[in-house]
């Protein structure tokens, strides 16, 4: 894939010949605060991501900021049924009950003493700072497209970028739920904030079993080692890359697998988390079905689970509990 160069070329390719030569950059990089541990540079983005905590820029930026989080789920294609009908424009329009996704973010996060707001208005992204985390909740294709000026002739709302890269870099938190990996598909810097991971295709909505791989994180220590859930279990190209994963599905437990695709062999991730380029990232493929955000868990097998799950990857990502441990 043909990745845009966001920085300085020739610096990137420095990184590059520094890092095959087992030397780190020069000291007067290094020695600059809060700058990232040797080899933590991923020259694929021009961004310090993975576990190490280097790459996180503690400026206390969000210290004064109220325990709030926005909700994006702004769909330019196929539209998840369990997402109900597309919103109207500004800042947390009218839900209905088919709105499962949103209604339910917003229960479960209430419940935690934290605030929503929603919106599915690009322009509304251009303005972040006053979150503790953006929540990509199944955003399609390209969300972040200012579509009125492309009908006349414009282009990518680039502000919208923008802020969200420099909403990162100012250490905030991104949340990616299911379809999150089914969005921005073009821009390169998004698919790191994934995980150097995306969507690739995905087998039958089927039941299988989530397995817990690493107990010790806030958003699995509450739960069993293993849950019943049902999903499409989404293949992934890129698989993701430095990055601590949580979660996997047990392969073993489907009934049909890919096979336009090679699949993930036995390890097939479903949640992981990651430093990203100043920020925390916390990323899901589970959440297809309306079901799974539920206010009556008991109707769908693992909503328990998988709320529990997803609103302390919020905290986490919010800066609320300990990030990805």
């Amino acid at each position: 894939m043909h990745r845009q160069n966001n920085g300085d070329g020739s610096r990137r390719i420095l990184a590059c010949a520094l890092a095959l030569m087992g030397a780190s950059l020069a000291p007067a990089v290094s020695a600059q605060q809060g700058a990232p541990a040797p080899g933590s540079i991923d020259t694929e983005y021009n961004a310090c991501r993975g576990t190490n905590p280097n790459c996180y820029n503690d400026w206390g930026a969000f210290a004064n900021t109220p325990n709030k989080v926005l909700i994006f789920s702004r769909t330019a294609g196929p539209r998840h049924a369990n997402l109900g009908p597309a919103l109207a424009a500004g800042l947390n329009p009218p839900l209905v009950a088919a709105n499962a996704v949103q209604q339910g973010l917003v229960r479960m996060l209430a419940a935690e003493g934290i605030q929503a707001d929603w919106t599915e208005d690009v322009t509304r992204m251009t303005s972040l700072n006053g979150y503790k985390a953006i929540i990509f909740a199944s955003p399609t294709r390209d969300a972040l497209w200012d579509h009125a000026k492309s009908a006349a002739g414009g282009t990518q709302l680039d502000a919208a970028r923008h802020a969200l890269r420099q909403y990162m870099r100012r250490g905030g938190g991104f949340v990616g739920i299911h379809n999150a990996f089914g969005t921005e598909y073009t821009w390169p810097y998004y698919e790191g904030l994934l995980g150097n991971a995306n969507f690739y295709d995905h087998g039958a909505n089927q039941n299988g079993t989530v397995r817990i791989v690493n107990k010790n994180d806030s958003s699995t220590s509450m739960l069993p080692s293993s849950f019943a859930f049902k999903d499409e279990w989404y293949t992934l190209m890129p698989f993701p890359t430095n990055v601590k994963f949580l979660a996997v599905v047990d392969t073993n437990s489907l009934a049909t697998k890919r096979s336009t695709h090679p699949g993930h062999g036995k390890f097939h991730p479903v949640s992981w988390c990651q430093y990203y380029d100043g920020g925390r990232s916390w990323v899901t493929t589970l959440g297809h079905d309306a079901g799974a955000f539920a206010q009556d868990t008991s109707t769908f097998p693992g909503a328990a689970e998988f709320q529990k799950h997803v609103v302390a990857g919020v905290k986490s990502a919010m800066g609320l509990v300990p990030f990805c441990k």
